[in-house]
């Protein structure tokens, strides 16, 4: 099967072929990648799904390449956790985790991208990658090319995270700090983009690599049953993930893999970064770009190239968006660890912090299935949860010690109930 049609605008439907392009030369609106799903029909299914390897490119008809994967061949199938201690912490009767924190190989949703870009990039026949990145995408982009043995630049702001930058440096790639913020960064990218002949994955490949935020959405449907979440919230940067988790719904209902049971898609941004939400709740068409100030660094991009189309998906379903304070955000990072055993990085915590606002608001009703988006690993930003806690207690090599100390930390804090499965 030969799916895979042609690039085609958004905006004004001019089509193009297959070829490194971000923009319509007619109207300069973002193109997209189109399939011819009558050649699915009836044989792109569930049984054919369900008999390859559990990764990202089980689902490769849906995926825009043309010949076998060239990358992330470990990438994707994260699990699908059903949060049942979470859920009675909220008051909500059917609460799912999908937990892109432990994807492989750099713990963050941002393998999936790059595992389509990369081998797009090879079947383009480019022999360096690279892009601009808030943290997750570099390290994502420097492992998948190390493996795939091509050249890797990243581009970064100039402040990020240390832990961040070592894991992205491990893997071998220039990397360049920027002065200023994504948005800088991001505009700088374009500029050697076309000065280069690279693939800078989220810039003339971006078409491409956003097809692959499409089999987070693949796999929650699989992973459910064959079923759809009834409401999906998903952490808001570039806009990359929710208007493509919403179109792999979508593909997933006209295929007739699923029932259409009307999913609902709610964005989540941070307080210090949300022009996406403002824009929700002003209900205004447009967004204002914002400059971002935010404990949650991998989705503080103030001017998100996909932004319109996080509303649109947003409003075609019906959902809404809720943004977080930084110390929500922690907090909620906090409530996950302790009730689910996951550890995410603050756009995580800020996915979380907005689900339950949403769920207090009634916007999310609390007998209906949810699924939270979880989309990075907190053992990358451990520094911003270092303040959170209390110096551990020193106590001498004795028994009596450590009997004193558990007997008072009992005192002062009630036994936790465990949850009926």
């Amino acid at each position: 099967m030969k799916p895979l049609l042609s690039l085609q605008c958004k905006e004004c439907d001019h089509e193009y072929p297959i070829e490194p392009r971000t923009v319509c030369d007619e109207c300069f609106g973002p193109v997209e990648v189109i399939y011819d799903y009558g050649q699915l029909q009836d044989r792109f299914t569930r049984q054919l799904i369900e008999s390859r390897p559990r990764n990202l490119w089980r689902y490769r008809e849906l995926l825009p390449v043309d010949g076998e994967p060239r990358s992330g061949l470990q990438s994707g199938w994260t699990p699908l956790i059903p949060a049942r201690r979470l859920a009675a912490e909220l008051g909500v009767r059917e609460l799912y985790l999908k937990d892109d924190s432990a994807n492989y190989p750099t713990f963050s949703y941002k393998d999936r991208v790059v595992a389509v870009a990369v081998t797009k990039a090879i079947e383009f026949g480019f022999e360096t990658v690279g892009c601009a990145s808030t943290g997750n995408l570099a390290h994502s982009v420097a492992a998948h090319a190390a493996a795939a043995g091509l050249e890797a630049f990243v581009m970064v702001p100039h402040d990020l995270e240390e832990g961040k930058i070592v894991g992205t440096r491990v893997f071998g790639p220039r990397l360049v700090k920027i002065r200023g913020n994504y948005d800088d960064v991001n505009r700088l990218c374009a500029q050697i983009a076309d000065k280069y002949p690279w693939a800078l994955v989220n810039v003339n490949l971006r078409p491409f690599y956003t097809e692959g935020a499409k089999t987070h959405g693949f796999e929650i449907a699989e992973q459910l049953g064959w079923r759809l979440p009834r409401h999906t919230v998903v952490p808001v940067a570039g806009g990359t993930i929710l208007p493509k988790i919403a179109k792999s719904y979508q593909e997933l209902i006209r295929l007739g893999l699923v029932e259409d049971n009307k999913p609902v898609m709610h964005a989540a941004q941070a307080a210090g970064c949300n022009p996406i939400v403002k824009a929700l709740e002003d209900e205004e068409d447009l967004f204002h770009p914002q400059k971002p100030k935010t404990v949650a660094r991998s989705i503080a991009i103030g001017n998100p190239a996909d932004g319109y189309y996080v509303m649109k998906a947003v409003r075609e379903s019906g959902g809404w968006g809720a943004s977080a304070e930084d110390a929500e955000i922690l907090d909620a990072v906090g409530l996950l660890a302790r009730t689910e055993g996951i550890f995410t990085e603050p756009a995580g915590g800020t996915t979380l912090a907005a689900a339950i606002k949403l769920i207090q608001s009634g916007r999310i009703p609390r007998d209906e299935p949810i699924c939270v988006c979880i989309t990075g690993n907190g053992l990358k930003t451990i520094e911003v949860m270092q303040e959170t806690f209390t110096q551990a207690p020193v106590i001498e090599a004795r028994i009596e010690a450590f009997t004193d100390l558990v007997e008072s930390a009992r005192e002062a804090q009630p036994a936790r109930q465990p949850v009926t499965h």
